[in-house]
C-alpha cells in the first residue's frame, strides 16, 4: 500500500499506482528471480514522478529459461475499474542480447489510428515501456538479452468497463501511466481519457460529432436513432471539450443533454460541476421573464427543488418556448466559445417530459446524425 495522501473537497484521499507501475515491477521481479534463481517477497522500482515503489511479488515460478510473477494493481482511493487487477510478467532468456517487450492474455491490441501505440500492437504505452525496459535494464546481466511478456488474465473481462472497446483497443486492459502514480479522482486523467476520444474521431476524419454530458444524453441519443460512435460524453468539461474540438478541426457538433445541465452553458458556465457554478433556476426564470411570464411563475420557479420541478410549472403556464429559446441560447454560446469556428445544434430533455426544445441547427442535425 502506498502511504501518500491528498487532501480534495475536504477528504483526504490515499495515492496509487498504474498498471504501467505494475508492469514494470513485475518485469523487474521476473528478470531478477531468472538470472538470481531466487524467490523474491518484493522489489523496488523508481516511477516518472520521482517516488520510489517498493512493492509485494506475488504468485513467483522460474525454470532454466524463464520466470514469471505478478504485481497487484493499486488504484488508492481512485475510482478505477482495473483495482486490485494482477499484472503479470514473464521473463525469458534470448540470444539476442536485447529487452524485447509483448503483450499477452488481458492486454488490448490497438485497432485504430490516433493512439500513442501504433495499430496492431499491444496497448502498452510508451512511458510504461520505457519504466519496464528501464527497471530491467538495471537487473540483467551484462551481455544477457530477454523477452518480456506482459499479461493480465482478468483483462479480458475489466476492459468491457473502460473507454477501450470505443477508443479501438480489442481483447484487453491497456498498460498505461504517465508518472506511476494513480492522483486519487483526478481531473487531469479524466480530461485526458476525454480529449482522446477527439483524437481517435480526428484519425477517422469525422469532423461532425455529437457532445453530451453523461449517460442521459447517451441513452437519449441511441433512442432517436443517433450513431453512437460519434457521441463523446464530456462529463462537466463543456469548455475544455469545445476548445479541443476547435484544436481537433472538428467543424459541427450536436448538444444533446438533460435542461439540469445545459440550462448553465445558456448562462454562459462552461464547467457545469455544482461546485464551481449553478444559476438553473434563475437562467430559467430570467428567459421566462423575457419571453413574458408573470411574477408569480418566476417565483414558483426560483422556489422548484430541481429543474424538473420548475418544467412542470412552465408547461403548466404554456411558457413551452422558453426551451427552444434556450437552445438557441446555448448553440450560441458554444459557437462563441469556438470563435464560431465551430456550428453547434442544440437538443435539450427532461427525465420526465423527454424532449423539450431545440434549436434550428438542432433540427437538422438531429435528422443527419441519424444511422
Amino acid at each position: 500500500m502506498l502511504e501518500h495522501y491528498i487532501v480534495k473537497d475536504g477528504k483526504k484521499l490515499r495515492y496509487g499506482y498504474t498498471t504501467g507501475s505494475c508492469a514494470a515491477a513485475a518485469a523487474k521481479a521476473a528478470t531478477e528471480i531468472l538470472f538470481s534463481k531466487k524467490i523474491l517477497d518484493t522489489i523496488e522500482i523508481d516511477t516518472p514522478k520521482g517516488w520510489k515503489l517498493k512493492l509485494k511479488v506475488e504468485e513467483p515460478s522460474f525454470d532454466n529459461s524463464s520466470a514469471t510473477c505478478c504485481v497487484k494493481k493499486d488504484a488508492g482511493d481512485d475510482p478505477d475499474s482495473t483495482d486490485g487487477i494482477k499484472i503479470y510478467a514473464k521473463v525469458t532468456k534470448n540470444q539476442e542480447g536485447e529487452i524485447n517487450l509483448t503483450g499477452g492474455t488481458g492486454i488490448g491490441i490497438v485497432t485504430k489510428p490516433g493512439l500513442s501505440v501504433p495499430v496492431g500492437e499491444y496497448a502498452i504505452n510508451p512511458v510504461p515501456r520505457e519504466m519496464i525496459r528501464t527497471e530491467v535494464s538495471k537487473t540483467i546481466p551484462k551481455g544477457q538479452g530477454v523477452d518480456v511478456q506482459i499479461y493480465a488474465p482478468d483483462g479480458v473481462q475489466i476492459s468491457k468497463k473502460t473507454f477501450n472497446p470505443k477508443l479501438g483497443i480489442e481483447g484487453g486492459i491497456s498498460i498505461i501511466g504517465t508518472s506511476g502514480i494513480v492522483e486519487p479522482m483526478s481531473e487531469e486523467a479524466l480530461k485526458s481519457s476525454l480529449e482522446l476520444e477527439l483524437s481517435i474521431l480526428r484519425e477517422q476524419g469525422i469532423k461532425k460529432i455529437i457532445y453530451s454530458p453523461g449517460n442521459y444524453g447517451k441513452d437519449f441519443g441511441i433512442n432517436n436513432n443517433l450513431d453512437e460512435k460519434i457521441l463523446v460524453k464530456i462529463s462537466n468539461y463543456v469548455g475544455f471539450m469545445i476548445d479541443k474540438a476547435v484544436e481537433y478541426n472538428i467543424k459541427e457538433i450536436l448538444f444533446i443533454g438533460h435542461i439540469g445541465k445545459l440550462v448553465k452553458v445558456a448562462a454562459g458556465i462552461f464547467d457545469t460541476h455544482s461546485k464551481v457554478a449553478d444559476g438553473r433556476l434563475e437562467t430559467l426564470a430570467a428567459n421566462c421573464a423575457l419571453l413574458g411570464a408573470n411574477q408569480q411563475l418566476i417565483q414558483q420557479i426560483m422556489e422548484s427543488n430541481t429543474t424538473e420541478e420548475a418544467i412542470d410549472y412552465i408547461l403548466l403556464n404554456n411558457m413551452e418556448k422558453v426551451f427552444d429559446f434556450l437552445a438557441h441560447k446555448i448553440s450560441n454560446k458554444c459557437e462563441e466559445r469556438s470563435y464560431n469556428q465551430i456550428k453547434f445544434g442544440t437538443i435539450i430533455f427532461s427525465l420526465k417530459h423527454g424532449m423539450l426544445g431545440m434549436c434550428s441547427n438542432g433540427t437538422l442535425m438531429l435528422e443527419e446524425y441519424k444511422i
